[in-house]
């Protein structure tokens, strides 16, 4: 696919990664029980070239936060951004250039982020003095906490990959 296809799907992503949570907003809790953003990353992840894949990743907090304020800045935000960069290049690296399944790439993709997202927490509580969980509380956190939101992933984006392949 041409750079100027890419970058346009990079963009749909960025947008949709925003507006997916705004339109989930509400829902208690609902960022981190259905993690629409981290679907949205995911999913495009599966359809762009690894660079872009890694800069939808890192871009959606960033223009979510300054659009809506939401994630925080600090602390949440850099560990969102480690989080799903490493979500969208690990997704896309697996599935495209090394071309394992898409549940395979999905759910190491999804283990993958969450330690890039453990280290940035890491990162924040020892050389920023972050008020946050400890790295592997935190881990652990990220899947017993959001696990409607990784079932949703698991079963719909190997799925909607599928369908929309087929289609093409």
């Amino acid at each position: 696919m041409k750079k100027t296809a890419q970058l346009t799907l990079s963009a749909m992503f960025v947008a949709l990664a925003i507006v997916t949570p705004m339109l989930l907003h509400g829902i208690p809790n609902a960022g981190t029980l259905f993690l629409p953003m981290n679907f949205v990353v995911l999913l495009g992840a599966f359809f762009l070239e690894p660079a872009f894949a890694l800069m939808v990743g890192a871009l959606s907090p960033v223009v979510n936060m300054l659009i809506t304020g939401m994630p925080p800045a600090f602390p949440v935000l850099p560990f969102m951004v480690a989080e799903l960069a490493v979500y969208g290049l690990s997704a896309s690296v697996l599935y495209r250039k090394l071309k394992l399944d898409r549940t395979i790439s999905l759910v190491l993709a999804m283990v993958l982020g969450r330690l890039a997202a453990a280290s940035a927490v890491w990162a924040l509580v020892n050389w920023f003095g972050a008020k946050l969980p400890a790295p592997w509380a935190f881990f652990a956190a990220t899947f017993t906490g959001s696990l409607p939101g990784i079932a949703i992933q698991l079963a719909a984006i190997p799925s909607i990959v599928a369908v929309i392949q087929r289609r093409r």
